[in-house]
């Protein structure tokens, strides 16, 4: 049986052996621009190793490195806030954030105090990574190691101060000293990051014994504040007392120094009279009689008067009602 249907042939156009040349090239270049050209944005840092050695490190901005692996690109957050959380994790940020609580961060809040009590303590890390170089090859696996080291850390200042050290007056310092020390560790096991803040963020006791520890914290608050009470009344009535007492004296003072005066002025004017008289009897003895009735007559209501020359006759005048009109 033969086919009576015409066959037709597919021609395809020729290429030239100078297009696909450049082609190749043109997909080389490509892919070598593409796995050469990296940019670091500002709040990171670039780590070049190349064959799996560290050669360099780039600031933010456009760089170039060797490709097809032979050099590789490693991008470290140097500026951005990082965060660790213990006891709690955060769930879902937002106006109103949601938290979470699971076995592994119960185990990590719950600590022994000092004075042998129990106490749920969770806190909240910043920090950041101000050496990518060794936070990359220092030491492996530096977040969770630095994890570690805050349990550890946080656990040795609470097993050193007391409950209520912890839980009230304690707070701001044991963060201060764990933040510190916390530094120390990271800089001498050269694990590259910055302690920028350890803040307690809850602190209690464990669920089982809150109301009995609640009710131990009132009563000490209660005496704190009969304390204060009891000092601002000291405060009060001892400067009053003290001053009153300055004042007493003072004015007893001042009444024994006018007596002595007074007394020496009358000794001083009795010594003088004296001489006087000595000099003149009759004289001075005529001037302390008048002086005497000139100090007496004025406070008598009644003055009655003798004259000395009449004889068996004494005049009587009733000087009262005349000094009254």
């Amino acid at each position: 049986m033969s086919n009576d249907f015409p066959t037709m042939e597919l021609k395809l156009p020729k290429i030239k052996p100078g297009v696909i040349k450049t082609v190749i090239v043109l997909v080389v270049v490509i892919v070598i621009l593409f796995g050469s050209v990296y940019q670091i944005r500002p709040e990171e840092m670039g780590v070049i190793l190349r064959f799996g050695k560290f050669v360099r490190t780039t600031d933010p901005g456009l760089h170039f490195k060797l490709p097809f692996g032979i050099e590789t690109l490693t991008k470290v957050p140097v500026q951005r806030q990082l965060k660790l959380e213990f006891g709690f994790r955060t769930e879902k940020p937002g106006i109103r954030t949601e938290y979470r609580s699971t076995a592994e961060t119960i185990k990590e809040a719950i600590m022994l105090t000092g004075d042998l009590n129990v106490a749920v303590v969770e806190w909240i890390v910043q920090y950041k990574i101000k050496d990518p170089y060794k936070y990359l090859f220092k030491i492996r696996d530096a977040t969770s190691t630095f994890h570690y080291m805050n349990e550890a850390v946080v656990r040795k200042i609470v097993g050193d101060n007391s409950v209520d050290e912890v839980i009230t007056i304690g707070r701001a310092r044991i963060a201060m000293e764990a933040k510190e020390e916390l530094q120390e560790l990271c800089d001498l096991y050269e694990i590259g990051i910055e302690v920028n803040q350890l803040i307690l963020q809850d602190v209690n006791p464990p669920d089982q014994v809150k109301p009995a520890f609640n009710e131990v914290n009132e009563a000490l608050q209660e005496k704190e504040k009969k304390i204060n009470e009891a000092w601002a009344e000291y405060n009060k009535e001892i400067p009053k007392a003290t001053g009153e007492a300055n004042q007493m004296i003072m004015a007893a003072e001042g009444y024994a120094m006018e007596r002595v005066n007074n007394a020496k002025g009358d000794a001083d004017r009795f010594i003088s009279i004296y001489k006087e008289y000595a000099r003149a009897p009759l004289v001075t003895r005529k001037r302390l009689f008048l002086e005497a009735i000139n100090d007496i007559l004025p406070n008598i209501e009644r003055k009655i008067i003798l004259d000395e020359k009449q004889k068996n006759v004494i005049p009587l005048l009733n000087l009262g009602e005349e000094v009254k009109k």
